[in-house]
This record gives structure tokens, C-alpha cells and sequence, in this order.
């Protein structure tokens, strides 16, 4: 059900809402429900906010506002969007609706933007004026330093918040109505994340705009919006997985001589295509001894990620060396061995665009089994179940597609992905930065329970200090692509993820 918060800050006045759903309710064909029973106005000037666990919808409504739904997914009650019911007009109708009038823009709104594209040509392909001036106006209206040399970039040269950003742009190029967020600031430090609050008002007020916002974070809600619509999922819908024990760090004893783990030696990494070779990391050494759990904190940009895809080998442009207990490891993923690939396994910030969506869960699973030794074979349904066990989900869900999993189902399969290899270092790129405080507990709960089971190295990229400094032996502070600091978790946890100064 929903609860609409009371008390608007900002009365709408008599105008008449450009969203009116009663009682809508989206189900699976397996009588799973996606959206329960929900009834919500919006109106233009406002920014509304959905909260709510994960599962519990707030996605699922975004999509029912642009009649895009779920193979399979029906719905019932009553939905109008500026006079219209999206999922029953006609396709051409449809198209027209989402390209005038309604924009969406997602969850990884950087697996949007064409890899091969610049800024400047992105934005400009939807605006109806494509000069430079209405492009430079629309990125500097996003907050977007135009300055820097920003619109001649591609995407990889963007952080995560930067990519936002400019997905933003391009939704508004398009002058719509109404303007759809899904976790606008998931995976952003405290400093962008506030931007974005004051960037979502602004739109509001000056654009007249419809602003609905689906968010796990409450100070964005509390920031920006006139109304909280707070979802409640059915009682199955979300899973919770909760570690027995805790891991117990591994001592020198332990690792013994011979196992150093993972190490990089990185003098500099710079994104490929950019011509001025501005290093996004600067002589960074890291390493990962078996059985440890260490988190990467800092600010937007800062190179997190990027040390990630190092070490996983989907970043080769740097100059450095990597290494695997003490034996070189090539910095291209598809130079390494069967089994060095194996052995490092990436689980990335956005799991909707790392799975295919075309595939069901299962073959998902299935395909990463082969990298095992004695796995030969495209079937293994009972490990598949097993794999899907570990992470918390029931055996049902492979056959299921990723659009029809919440976020942290989805996060949970991506994991499960990552297992299916039996790695000795996982890596986890923002694996709770899109969901809500109980789910994000349960995932660092499951990681750390799977870390001390399987005695995996554990790195861990977040801008959640706290929470993961409740399950990490070492926290490194990154700035500016270089290390700051790094020492025990507890002692580390900065708000916000901002580095210490």
C-alpha cells in the first residue's frame, strides 16, 4: 500500500495533477507483485518523492508512468498521465509521449550514453536548438563545470555523478512535463549529492516541472521534496539474509609466505581517448592479502572505481604492475589465464546493466560455472539453486528475467554471478548505494558471512563509511586519485564518504 506524506510544503493551487494513479497495481504472470496497490497525484512544481524498501515498487511506478513494464506484467486500477493511460496507447502514441513529455532517466544512467558519442553531441542530438550556447546552457543548468573541456569528453571520462548529470541534460533538452529520477543520487558522495537536491528544486520552480523522485535517501527527500509517497512492499518481497558470525581477520599465520594475494603497484591510470592524460590515479599501492576485507572510501571522482577495474582488468590504460600471490597478472582481463580470471571477479555498481536483460536468471548463473574446473556443461539447474541459496533468493528465481527483480534481488544475483566462479578476490563497485538501510545491512551481512565461508579477499568501493567500516578490516581514503590514509575501519568512518583533509 501507499502512504502520501502529508503537509505539502508547496500547495499546488487549483490546477489539476498531471499524475493520477488509484489504486494501480502491477503483478507478474506468476501472481508475483511488483507494484502493490498504490494511489498517488502529482502535481507540475513539485518535486514528490517514492520511498520505501527495496521491492517494495518505486521503480516498477516510475516505469508504469511511461508504459514500460515488465514482459508479462499486467496492471490493474486506474492510471493517467496528462490525460493518458501509458501502457494502453498505441506504440507510435507512445513514443510521442515519452519523447515530448515525459522523460525517464534511470537508475545507471551511464549505460544510456553512447560510449562513442562526446558530451556536446549526446545533449544535443534531443535539444531542439543544438548550438553550442543551448548545449553549454543546458550542461551548466545541471551544475556541469563547462569550463573544464567537459562537453568534448565521452562518457568513460566522466565520473558516476558527472554521468548523471549529463543523462540530466539530455532529459531536459527535451522540455518535457514531467521528470522521472530513479536513485538520482545513489553511489555520490554527501557534497554531490547535496548539488542534486538543490539542482531537482530548481527545476521544479523554474521549469514548472513535475519532479518524482524514487530514493533510499532521506535527506534528498527532506531536501527537495513538497510530497513523500512511502511504499510498502508485500511481505515475500524482500528477502533477508543475515550473517551467523562475523569474520574473523586473517593473520600472517594464516596467509603464510606464499599467498600475498592481489597487489597493484599503479604510477598512473587516465581514461583512453583523452588527450591530455590527466591521470584519474597517481602511485596508488594497494593490496588485498587473502581472508581481508578492505573498503575504499572518498569523494566523486576521486578514483575508486577506477582502481576497481584495475585490478579486475577492465582498465588496462596505466602504467604500473599487477600481481596474483607474487606472479604477474596481465592488465587486460582477456590476457590473463582461465584461472586468474576466475580468481578476480568484479561485482559492478550497476547490476541492471551488467546482466542481459534478455536472459533469464539461471543461464545467467550458469554461464560463469564453466571458469571451474570439472564445470563443463550449459545446464547445472542444482547449482544454480545452490548459488541462488547463498546469496538469499529461492530457487523461482532463475527463472526470472533482471526487469523483473527489485534492486536488491538484482544486486543479489550479481553477486551470485560473481561466486559462480569461486573467486579468491571479489571485488564490489557501490553494491548498497541504491538500496534501502535495512537491505544494504543485509548485503555487507552477506558478503561478510560468504568472505569468512570461502575465505575470499573482500574490497569494497562505498560512499557509506560507516557501514562498511561495521565490516572491514582496512579503509582507504582516496582524493584526487591518490591515497590519503588507510588504516583500521572503526577508525575511519567519515561521514559522506568525504576524505579527511
Amino acid at each position: 500500500m501507499s502512504d502520501p506524506a502529508p503537509a505539502p510544503t508547496r500547495a499546488p493551487g487549483s490546477r489539476a495533477p498531471v499524475v493520477t494513479a488509484t489504486g494501480l497495481e502491477v503483478r507478474l504472470p506468476d501472481g508475483s507483485v511488483l507494484l502493490p496497490a498504490t494511489t498517488v497525484r502529482i502535481h507540475a512544481g513539485q518535486v514528490t518523492a517514492l520511498m520505501g524498501a527495496s521491492g517494495s515498487g518505486k521503480t516498477t511506478l516510475l516505469r508504469a508512468l511511461v508504459g514500460h513494464l515488465p514482459a508479462g506484467a499486467t496492471a490493474t486500477g486506474a492510471l493517467d498521465v496528462l490525460g493518458r493511460t501509458p501502457h494502453l496507447l498505441p506504440a507510435g502514441e507512445l513514443r510521442a509521449l515519452r519523447r515530448t513529455a515525459v522523460a525517464l532517466v534511470g537508475q545507471d544512467p551511464g549505460s544510456a550514453l553512447d560510449p562513442r558519442m562526446t558530451v556536446r553531441r549526446l545533449v544535443a542530438e534531443l535539444a531542439p536548438e543544438s548550438g553550442e550556447k543551448a548545449v553549454l546552457d543546458l550542461l551548466a543548468e545541471c551544475r556541469l563545470p563547462v569550463d573544464t573541456g567537459i562537453a568534448g569528453r565521452r562518457p568513460t571520462a566522466l565520473s558516476g555523478g558527472q554521468q548523471r548529470r549529463v543523462a540530466l541534460a539530455r532529459a531536459l533538452a527535451r522540455a518535457p512535463r514531467i521528470l522521472l529520477l530513479d536513485e538520482p543520487t545513489a553511489g555520490l558522495d554527501t557534497t554531490v549529492r547535496d548539488e542534486i537536491a538543490h539542482l531537482l528544486r530548481h527545476l521544479a520552480d523554474r521549469r514548472d516541472l513535475a519532479v518524482v523522485v524514487a530514493t533510499h535517501d532521506p535527506h534528498l527527500a527532506r531536501t527537495c521534496a513538497d510530497h513523500i509517497v512511502r511504499l510498502t512492499p508485500e511481505p515475500a518481497a524482500v528477502p533477508r539474509v543475515r550473517a551467523t558470525a562475523r569474520a574473523v581477520p586473517a593473520t600472517a599465520a594464516d596467509r603464510g609466505p606464499a599467498a600475498p594475494g592481489l597487489t597493484a603497484q599503479v604510477r598512473d591510470a587516465f581514461f583512453p581517448g583523452d588527450r591530455r592524460r590527466q591521470p584519474v590515479l597517481r602511485d596508488v599501492e594497494f593490496s588485498a592479502p587473502p581472508g581481508t576485507a578492505t573498503a575504499l572510501v572518498g569523494p566523486s571522482g576521486s578514483g575508486k572505481t577506477t582502481l576497481l577495474r584495475v585490478l579486475a582488468g577492465l582498465h588496462p590504460a596505466h602504467t604500473g604492475r599487477l600481481a596474483l600471490d607474487g606472479r604477474p597478472l596481465a592488465a587486460r582481463v582477456q590476457r590473463r589465464t582461465r584461472e586468474q580470471q576466475r580468481r578476480v571477479q568484479l561485482v559492478p555498481q550497476n547490476p541492471l546493466a551488467a546482466l542481459n536483460p534478455r536472459r533469464t536468471v539461471g543461464r545467467q548463473l550458469a554461464r560463469p560455472l564453466r571458469l571451474r574446473p570439472g564445470q563443463a556443461g550449459s545446464g547445472h539447474p542444482e547449482r544454480v539453486a545452490e548459488l541462488l541459496a547463498r546469496v538469499g533468493l529461492p530457487a523461482d528465481h532463475a527463472d526470472r528475467y533482471p526487469a523483473q527483480l527489485s534492486g536488491g534481488e538484482r544486486q543479489r544475483v550479481s553477486i551470485a554471478r560473481a561466486l559462480a566462479a569461486g573467486p579468491d578476490v571479489l571485488l564490489c563497485d557501490e553494491v548498497t548505494s541504491a538500496l534501502d538501510t535495512e537491505t544494504a545491512e543485509g548485503i555487507m551481512d552477506l558478503l561478510t558471512r560468504l568472505r569468512a565461508e570461502h575465505r575470499m579477499s573482500l574490497v569494497v568501493v562505498s560512499h557509506e563509511p560507516d557501514l562498511v567500516a561495521r565490516h572491514t578490516d582496512t579503509v582507504h581514503v582516496l582524493d584526487d586519485g591518490r591515497f590519503l590514509r588507510g588504516g583500521p575501519g572503526a577508525l575511519l568512518g567519515h561521514p559522506g564518504g568525504e576524505a579527511p583533509r
